[in-house]
Order: structure tokens, then C-alpha cells, then sequence
């Protein structure tokens, strides 16, 4: 790994190092025109992130920033590691991001599978989920669409939390291998923009208050939900120009096996949406992990959010996913994420700092649950860590309605559904910045500055933002031979 002096130069300068940034840097590579490029994380390489939890039994909130969400792969690392595909015979993507509203379907489908050949080739599972019972998955579907429910079934590569450390790891190894800069604990402050032109970005190390500028002809910004505060904080400041975005605010939801057992057997992850009335709010689930344990995890402000894994090996007998309302606002309020971070401080507030968990039924009766009652809970709770208490008092009205109407839904699809032993955690929230305007080439409104990934809201997952970033590479090889004529 090369080490950078003060003031270098660089070709191509990478904000955040997620899947995204990490496909952007293979292609580059693969193509051999990696001449001079810097990959910049505020965390660390991917066999120095660990989590704590496992051995201490509660979030540590590690510090200078969380190891789940910050380092080499980003989230990535530390997710249970699916990736959604699609069906050859669909004529759109219906899973992922909007990457396909920019360069075509099949044209997302043919990058899709290129990145699916990467993780192959660095190590995953060749196993999918989901193609076979093709019987068993229509009757699901026609089962939820009596209730206004869409399900999505497609292929799912599952590469599992501890197999994705190997095969980031791998591909870690590779960049390095190949010369591509990797600057890690290091915190981009902000950017250097002059005449609307990107010239660079600001750094510090993680643990330090000294700066140091670093230049390049071109900048991506890669960052994913975890650096979607501060994205909306730079297109404020430079007015780089975005739409509305939103935020997706819900729970983790843990049942039994035994209930979701068609699901996991047949999809392994089934992708229910519906417009549960009154509001007719768009709801739905992800990040379904059959067997899973649900996790912690912590953001910036300290806010503790919770998520789940599932292993390839290690396994419970619940599964959780997430139940999310999407919250899009108009004006005259326009701040999704600032919306969304006082929900999670407020529930965060009401568990002394830890993750809060409530029984549905307890829900449904208009009282909290308390720990004698989650002891004996016929549903285990697998986070260990999460306090029981109320949810309702800090998830608004409107948010929790939908969420209610949409399991009592489901459990007409799926008997077990609404159990009342089953739990709620919460919060789950997953930001997004305010939407980025890019053109065909993903350059925003200000010139040599790209935007791809999560947190600009191109991408909503692993395979997605993988593919985003193969394109990316594309995009800035073809700008080069343009520029050369």
C-alpha cells in the first residue's frame, strides 16, 4: 500500500470505502487504469473490524466510530451479506436502487451479473436461493396479493456475515495488491470547491484536529447511509443540486422459524410491499435473515439503530426482518434525515441508551412489556442487549399505524404473522441524503465531482451499489478517451 505525502495529487480521489467504491477501484484495475487513485474511510481495514458485542453481551459504541458501519466494505462487511439478483424474464429491477432509471434495465442486469462473477470469483457462495418452488412461490404471491401486498421473489446470493468478512478481505487484498491507495481512519471534513469545480477534499485523522488538503482531477462521493447527513451537509454548503429525498423508518421484527418457514424455505428472502390503509404509506420489508440474530449498531451522534445478520453457520431459531415506512415530505419541511435521527434519539432516550424491544401483544393492549414478561416470552429475543419498554411512545402515530395495519395483513398471508409473542425492536432507520442530481456520466451540478452508492440515493443495497461502482469506472475510462481527442 502506498503511503501519500502532504499536498499529493491524485487522479481519482474516492469518498468512503463501500461496495461501491471497492467495485469502482476493481474495475479501474481490471481495465489498468488504476494509475493514482485514493480510497478514503473514516474506518479501518476489514480484519480490524470487530464488534465487541459478542464477548461483552451489549454495545460497546466504539470509538472514534462503530465498526459495524465504518471501514473497508462499509456496511457491507458486518450485513448478513445477500445479494439480490433478478429474473432474466422481468422487464424492470424491482430490488436495489434506481440504478436502472439512469443506464437501462438490461443494461443494470448485464452489470449485475459481471459484479455476481466478482463475488464468485473472490469466493461465494455459488448456491441461489429462490429458484427453485417456482409452484409454491405464485401461490405465495396470489396469497398476498388478496391482501394488497406485492411480494418480490428473486434470486438471492447468500454470502452470510462471516463469509463476507472472507471474501472483503480477499478483495481488500487484491486493491492493495494492485497499487490502489487506501487511506483509512481518516475523516473527509469537507470539500474543496473553487468556480464550481471540484479540486479536492480536506482530511483529518480520525483521532487528530490537523488538516490536510489532498487534490485530484476528479472526486466520487461513495458514501452510504451512514454518510448521508454528511452528503445533504456538502450539497447545502455548495449548492449542489438535489430533489426531496426520504426516510425509511420502522422496526426489527423477530418471529419464529417455524412461522416464516415457507418464506425462508422457498425464498430464503421474500420482499412483501403493501399501502396499508388509512394512509395508504408505502411499507414494506427487508433484510429478511431466517435463522438470524438481530444486531446493533451505532451511528453518528452516538445513535444506536438496529439491524440483523445472518451466518452460514452460526444459527438461532427466529427470524427478523425489518418492517419500513417510507416517510417522503414536502415542503415547506425538507429534512428527512434530521426527522428521522429525533425519532431514533427519543427511543433511544426511553432505553438508557440501548436498543428497545416490545411484544406485539403488548402493542395491541396499549402497555409496555417488562422484563419478567420478555423472560418468559415463547419469542427469545436474540439480542441479548435490548431493554423492554414502550416503542410507541417515541415511533409517531402515523408510522406505527402502518406498521400495525401491515403485520395484521401479513398474517393473513403467513399464520403466525401477528403472534403476540412476537417482537418489536426499534430503531431501525435508514437514512438517505436528499437525492443528488447526476447526469448520464453520475457527475453532480458541480464539474469532476461524481456521486454513486447509498447515501446519494442511487442504490438501496450490496449487488446495486457493486454495480454502481463497475459503471462508475466506465463512465470516468470513457470521459479519459474523450478527453485525450
Amino acid at each position: 500500500m502506498k503511503e501519500c505525502d502532504f499536498m499529493c495529487n491524485y487522479d481519482l480521489i474516492v469518498v468512503g470505502m463501500g461496495p461501491s467504491s471497492i467495485f469502482l477501484a476493481y474495475e479501474l484495475v481490471m481495465k489498468n487504469k488504476a494509475k493514482n487513485v485514493l480510497l478514503i474511510d473514516e474506518g479501518k481495514p476489514v480484519e480490524k473490524r470487530c464488534c465487541p458485542v459478542e464477548k461483552m453481551g451489549e454495545c460497546m459504541k466504539c470509538k472514534p466510530f462503530c465498526n459495524i458501519t465504518s471501514g473497508f466494505s462499509g456496511a457491507g462487511a458486518f450485513s448478513d451479506g445477500k445479494l439480490s439478483l433478478y429474473n432474466e424474464e422481468d422487464d424492470d429491477i424491482y430490488v436495489g436502487g434506481n440504478l436502472h432509471r439512469y443506464i437501462g434495465v438490461e443494461k443494470t442486469k448485464r452489470l449485475i451479473d459481471y459484479a455476481d462473477n466478482v463475488y464468485l470469483k473472490f469466493g461465494a457462495d455459488k448456491h441461489l436461493e429462490g429458484i427453485e418452488h417456482k409452484e409454491e412461490i405464485d401461490k405465495l404471491k396470489k396469497k398476498a396479493k388478496k391482501e394488497d401486498i406485492n411480494l418480490i421473489g428473486i434470486p438471492i446470493r447468500h454470502l452470510g456475515t462471516e463469509k463476507s468478512h472472507e471474501i472483503y478481505k480477499k478483495i481488500q487484498d487484491f486493491l492493495e495488491e494492485n497499487n490502489i491507495n487506501m487511506m483509512y481512519e481518516t475523516v473527509v471534513e469537507d470539500l474543496i470547491i473553487e468556480e464550481n469545480e471540484i479540486k479536492g477534499v480536506r482530511t483529518r485523522k480520525a483521532n487528530d484536529t490537523k488538516t490536510e488538503d489532498l487534490f485530484a482531477k476528479k472526486v466520487v462521493l461513495a458514501v452510504g447511509r451512514k454518510g448521508a447527513d454528511w452528503l445533504s451537509r456538502m450539497c447545502d454548503k455548495y449548492k449542489i443540486k438535489t430533489e426531496p429525498g426520504a426516510v425509511d423508518i420502522g422496526v426489527r421484527y423477530e418471529l419464529k422459524d417455524e412461522v416464516m418457514e415457507s418464506v425462508n424455505k422457498y425464498l430464503y428472502e421474500g420482499k412483501f410491499i403493501g399501502r396499508p390503509y388509512p394512509f395508504r404509506d408505502k411499507v414494506r420489508t427487508f433484510c429478511q435473515n431466517p435463522s438470524g440474530f438481530v444486531s446493533e449498531e451505532v451511528y453518528d451522534d452516538n445513535l444506536s439503530l438496529v439491524n440483523g445478520h445472518s451466518y452460514k453457520d452460526k444459527k438461532s431459531t427466529n427470524t427478523n426482518l425489518a418492517i419500513l415506512v417510507s416517510h417522503n415530505f414536502k415542503n415547506p419541511f425538507n429534512k428527512p434525515i434530521e426527522y428521522g435521527k429525533n425519532v431514533a434519539k427519543n427511543l433511544n432516550e426511553l432505553g438508557n441508551g440501548a436498543i428497545l424491544v416490545q411484544r406485539l401483544g403488548d402493542i395491541q393492549r396499549g402497555k409496555r412489556t417488562w422484563q419478567e414478561e420478555l423472560d418468559e416470552n415463547e419469542v427469545i429475543p436474540t439480542l441479548k442487549s435490548a431493554v423492554p419498554g414502550d416503542i410507541t411512545f417515541a415511533i409517531g402515530y402515523r408510522t406505527m399505524t402502518d406498521i400495525i395495519m401491515f403485520i395484521n395483513a401479513m398474517d393473513k398471508i403467513i399464520e403466525g404473522f401477528a403472534d403476540p409473542h412476537n417482537l418489536l425492536y426499534a430503531p431501525e432507520i435508514k437514512f438517505y441524503s436528499n437525492k443528488v442530481f447526476i447526469d448520464e456520466n453520475f457527475e453532480t451540478s458541480i464539474k469532476d465531482l461524481y456521486c454513486i452508492g447509498d447515501g446519494g440515493g442511487m442504490t438501496r443495497g450490496l449487488m446495486m451499489a457493486s454495480a454502481a461502482g463497475v459503471q462508475m469506472a466506465r463512465n470516468i475510462i470513457e470521459l479519459e478517451i474523450k478527453e485525450e481527442k
